[in-house]
């Protein structure tokens, strides 16, 4: 672990759960909340000049909503790309897409509780994606490609990274994937990398998503 905290940047409309965030997240020792904001666009000029590791963005938000400042932030367009993790009480199918789509690496419910926070913002830390269990099964249904568009095959991958695949889909960390098929982390990260370079993909979510659109997993599996 570096010794430089993870620093971040809060942004939410309500004052008590940012208050509560800062709680939880200033306690542990890899972590610095160094900014909040009430407000999107206030949110994105704190980003800018504090320049975050990881900003925890409510969706529902005056001035800009949390959409809108995740593709800012961490969109194609953005200069200087900042991870995001959506934290927000509204689960709805539309926003955990549009939020995925603009570049966040994580999706969480505030409902999850502090431990899930704290691991959220970890595995942004480590280029992974964190979704809230409570929404990955509405996630995968919703997903599952239309039969009769063409998707890039799997078949451009090699057996090994079309078994990581399906384990990033169903939310196994690179520790978990590792332990599954007998290799060490760092090799599981090093497929990683590859299939990302391969699918032409940016984080595990994008993973996910492509495994469930293009049938290597499904809600029931």
């Amino acid at each position: 672990m570096s010794g430089t905290p993870t620093r971040i940047l809060l942004a939410d409309d309500q004052d008590d759960v940012r208050s509560g965030f800062r709680l939880v997240l200033d306690s542990q020792p890899d972590m610095t909340v160094i900014g909040e904001a009430a407000d999107g666009a206030t949110a994105l000029d704190l980003a800018r000049h504090l320049r975050p590791d990881v900003v925890l963005a409510d969706i529902r938000m005056p001035r800009l909503d949390g959409l809108e400042l995740t593709r800012l932030l961490a969109g194609p367009q953005a200069t200087r790309p900042t991870r995001v993790v959506v934290v927000t009480t509204f689960d709805l199918d539309d926003y955990v897409h549009t939020a995925l789509r603009h570049g966040a690496c994580g999706f969480l419910l505030k409902r999850s509780g502090p431990a899930l926070l704290i691991e959220g913002v970890r595995a942004a830390m480590a280029g992974d994606a964190l979704i809230s269990p409570q929404i990955t099964v509405r996630l995968l249904r919703q997903l599952s490609p239309p039969p009769s568009r063409p998707h890039p095959t799997p078949d451009t991958l090699t057996d090994r990274e079309r078994e990581i695949v399906r384990l990033v889909a169903r939310g196994s960390t690179n520790q978990e994937i590792a332990t599954e098929l007998v290799i060490s982390p760092g090799t599981a990260k090093t497929h990683l990398a590859n299939i990302q370079s391969k699918l032409k993909v940016r984080n595990r979510v994008e993973i996910a998503a492509w495994a469930w659109q293009n049938g290597l997993v499904s809600p029931a599996s």
